[in-house]
């Protein structure tokens, strides 16, 4: 029989991180907590999903750094699957893009890594009760930075241009002609204020913008 439900009241918590160490820590911290459990840890952004719909928690705790996917994607596909279940997103990256992208894609908070524990286990509490948890330096950056001027699909050229493709490749992976690639290229590049396709990725990289 299974004991899934044998915890009463206790926060069912998930797990992503990649780094094996980092993932550990956290569960061990968040375990101290007497109203948490942490009930999977997953190290890939593509696990997430399945190991919520297998393990049901309340809560999911993404890093955004993960190979499969973002833990942004991953977000946005538990709120497309698993709409019920709360997200925080951790970073250890400070970029103001990172947060919007994570509010868009359904996190309920948004904190650094390196938070102290007590701090990421009552964003745990407060997101399960309804509520926003937002690191207050990560949200003034965010306004002052503004809103991403790439749109979806310029982003998804440059993304895919990051690995240096050619434009031949690039039309052929993303079945566009040559000159639309080129074209967004452009765009994006003068959008970025910035001088060649490498230059852009690493501008919309930093600011948390692909």
């Amino acid at each position: 029989m299974s004991t899934e439900n044998d915890t009463g009241d206790r926060i069912r918590v998930l797990l992503a991180e990649d780094q094996s160490m980092v993932r550990e820590a956290l569960a061990a911290l968040l375990g101290l907590e007497p109203d948490i459990e942490v009930v999977a840890q997953v190290a890939r952004g593509d696990e997430v999903l399945a190991a919520a719909r297998a393990h049901t928690p309340d809560v999911a705790l993404l890093d955004i750094e993960m190979p499969g996917c973002t833990g942004i994607e991953a977000a946005a596909r538990l709120r497309a699957h698993l709409p019920e279940l709360k997200v925080v997103v951790l970073t250890t990256f400070g970029r103001p893009g990172y947060l919007r992208s994570a509010m868009e894609a359904g996190a309920r908070a948004f904190l650094v890594k390196d938070a102290p524990a007590a701090q990421l286990a009552e964003a745990v509490r407060k997101v399960l009760a309804g509520e926003r948890v937002i690191d207050p330096t990560l949200a003034a950056a965010a306004l002052a930075e503004g809103a991403n001027p790439l749109t979806d699909r310029e982003r998804e050229v440059l993304r895919a241009a990051a690995d240096g493709r050619t434009n031949a490749e690039l039309a052929a992976a993303l079945n566009l002609s040559q000159g639309t690639v080129r074209n967004y290229l452009s765009v994006t590049i003068q959008k970025l204020a910035v001088r060649n396709r490498a230059e852009a990725v690493r501008v919309a990289r930093e600011k948390g913008w692909l």
